[in-house]
């Protein structure tokens, strides 16, 4: 098993490293690249045509389409954006202009009525009055550029001269060149996902204005095209996104328009769609949802919906309708088609037919890499089937928790154990916390929300897991009566355990297990066994515990030869800059273990009452392994 591992993990490496190595060593691009008229950016008057018929034949399209109109008209009575800062962010106002330029531009090109014209014209003459766009936060700089750059290239035939001048000029000197300024531009090298919103927005920038400076925008797209693989690594094995759902929302959505953009203007991608992992992360996506809409929301992100056009580049590119099936459901509430990127689910859906989208087929996905995680629910389409998201991974990535070994799980329609999520970050920010300092005692671990008190998961003696730990997946089964995954969490509790090992299953499509195993060292410990629910809870013996939300019930009955002490503690906040977690109480136990002992703890979720010793639990090592 271990040497195949290595071959396997040898073989991995050297396919992520001669990709990287082959991206823009070829077919990049210069000065005298002939550039296709305005629109070039993602649509063309061809393209126009296709879609028209697309919108009119396709119901589910028509949709998207409306909700993009809808909103373009509530933005025409809209007076300029002004630059108002948020703490160090001008992102919201960025955020804004991007939503509303997009929008009047799209609306604009298919019904041709000048009103959005003029709208979209005043809009982008009041940020191209900035004193600038905040170079010292660039994602602002990366989304107002995108937004810009839109505008510029999708109403250039009917902007006057002197507006065109305007913007491009605004372009320039707000966009581009401080790009190029290293006070600013370290986000060329993270892994994270500024680097694929600077890059993508800039990219557009420099692609729309080609024609005032090509050498300029040559020599941007083709840094972009080297830059990008430095976080498109992060999909590999298999397309686990690294931050979370929604910063998957944010970094993928933005790495698929900049590859978009180039796929419209140079017909080809230049090998970047070919990451390993990154066509198969819209899988990930998709199973992150659970059957209550719900995503799996750990790290920085807030537990609510979100519309995702980039999947719809994903269903087209691998050809999978089926990626669609959550974004064909959301379609039925028109609140959540507020994205800023809506217009782009129309353009990337030319070659699709939302009738015909199916349910994936597998009810368990499993992706490696940073962040392992496992998803498995027991049905796609029985809104009160159970889901069950699983993580490994470390504190130490960009935007994590100390959640390694946490989960969340849904049942009967509802989420009993769930995750708090993240706490907006100007609410701490504005406090003097320092939120983005990862080390082990940095503040940001002292945040309610941020570290593994707060999750569903194990604290040893009330410690925090070790920033420098990780959890990685040992085994894991698809087997439909017995779907599991493995995750070896030892390393976060180094300094405490010798031996940690969880393991979560989904046992004849309807029972929840969560199994410990660990090891003490040279010293007793006291383990404690947390799950944060928005239940109410009561305790009906030793080890059963009753949950009841919405008017249902489910039941933690727990398996041990340990003595446990079933508990609840709050989730108050016991400072002034903690968020309030209003309707929720973290649920559990403890149980204290001699210096060199192992312990074995079963917890089963059940929709009825176990009579005790009607549970058969047996050892990780013999849980089933594909």
């Amino acid at each position: 098993m271990k040497k195949r591992s290595f071959k396997t993990g040898f073989c991995f490496i050297a396919m992520l490293f001669y990709w990287s190595m082959a991206i823009g060593q070829t077919n990049s691009i210069d000065s005298t690249f002939k550039m296709p008229a305005h629109p070039r950016l993602l649509i063309s008057s061809e393209l126009e045509k296709q879609i028209t018929q697309e919108i009119n034949r396709d119901a589910g399209l028509m949709k998207i389409h409306q909700a993009v109109i809808t909103g373009a008209d509530k933005m025409l009575s809209l007076p300029g954006l002004n630059r108002i800062m948020t703490g160090k962010r001008l992102l919201d106002v960025s955020r804004e202009a991007l939503k509303r330029i997009y929008y009047l531009s799209y609306s604009y090109r298919l019904t041709h009525d000048k009103k959005y014209l003029q709208s979209a014209t005043q809009q982008m003459l009041a940020v191209s009055a900035f004193t600038d766009w905040n170079p010292s936060h660039f994602l602002d700089v990366g989304e107002m550029t995108m937004a810009m750059a839109i505008g510029y290239d999708w109403l250039y035939n009917d902007l006057d001269p002197e507006t065109r001048r305007t913007i491009a000029q605004a372009i320039l000197e707000k966009g581009i060149k401080p790009s190029m300024d290293k006070r600013y531009n370290n986000w060329l090298n993270i892994t994270n996902n500024w680097n694929q919103v600077c890059n993508s927005g800039i990219t557009f920038g420099a692609i729309a204005t080609f024609d005032e400076h090509p050498a300029l925008s040559a020599q941007l797209v083709n840094r972009a095209i080297k830059s990008v693989v430095l976080p498109m690594k992060q999909y590999a094995p298999d397309g686990a996104y690294p931050e979370g759902y929604a910063y998957w929302e944010y970094g993928t959505s933005f790495n698929v328009m900049l590859i978009s953009a180039l796929e419209s203007v140079f017909k080809q991608d230049f090998g970047l769609s070919k990451a390993p992992g990154f066509l198969q992360t819209a899988a990930y996506m998709v199973n992150m949802t659970g059957p209550s809409g719900k995503p799996f929301n750990y790290s920085d992100s807030r537990a609510v919906a979100e519309f995702n056009p980039a999947l719809f580049w994903f269903a087209s590119k691998s050809k999978s309708p089926s990626l669609l099936w959550v974004s064909k459901t959301q379609l039925l509430n028109p609140k959540l088609l507020n994205n800023r990127l809506l217009p782009s689910a129309i353009l990337w859906a030319k070659d699709i037919s939302l009738k015909g989208v199916r349910e994936p087929q597998s009810q368990f996905w499993l992706g490696n890499g940073p962040t392992p995680v496992a998803l498995m629910r027991s049905s796609w389409t029985d809104s009160l089937a159970t889901f069950i998201g699983f993580k490994g991974g470390s504190p130490a990535t960009s935007h994590a928790h100390m959640d390694v070994g946490s989960f969340v799980i849904e049942s009967q329609g509802v989420r009993w154990a769930m995750d708090l999520g993240m706490q907006e970050y100007e609410s701490l920010e504005s406090k003097g916390i320092d939120l983005w300092n990862s080390k082990q005692d940095a503040q940001r671990w002292k945040i309610f929300r941020y570290n593994n008190l707060a999750h569903n998961t194990l604290s040893v003696d009330s410690a925090f897991q070790l920033v420098n730990g990780k959890g990685v997946f040992l085994s894991s089964s698809d087997q439909s009566n017995f779907m599991n995954a493995v995750v070896d969490m030892h390393t976060l509790y180094a300094n405490k355990l010798k031996k940690a090992v969880r393991g979560v299953a989904l046992i004849d499509k309807k029972t929840v297990l969560i199994r410990d195993e660990v090891e003490t060292g040279n010293q007793e410990v006291t383990l404690r066994w947390s799950m944060v629910t928005p239940a109410v809870v009561k305790v009906l013996n030793a080890n059963t515990i009753e949950l009841t939300s919405e008017g249902k019930k489910c039941y933690l009955h727990i398996e041990t030869k340990a003595k446990i002490n079933i508990k609840q503690w709050p989730s108050v906040p016991v400072t002034n800059y903690d968020a309030p977690n209003p309707g929720t109480v973290i649920v559990g136990f403890t149980v204290e273990i001699p210096a060199n002992s192992s312990k074995a703890i079963s917890v089963f979720l059940t929709s009825e009452k176990l009579k005790t010793g009607g549970t058969k639990t047996i050892s990780l090592a013999k849980w089933p392994k594909s």
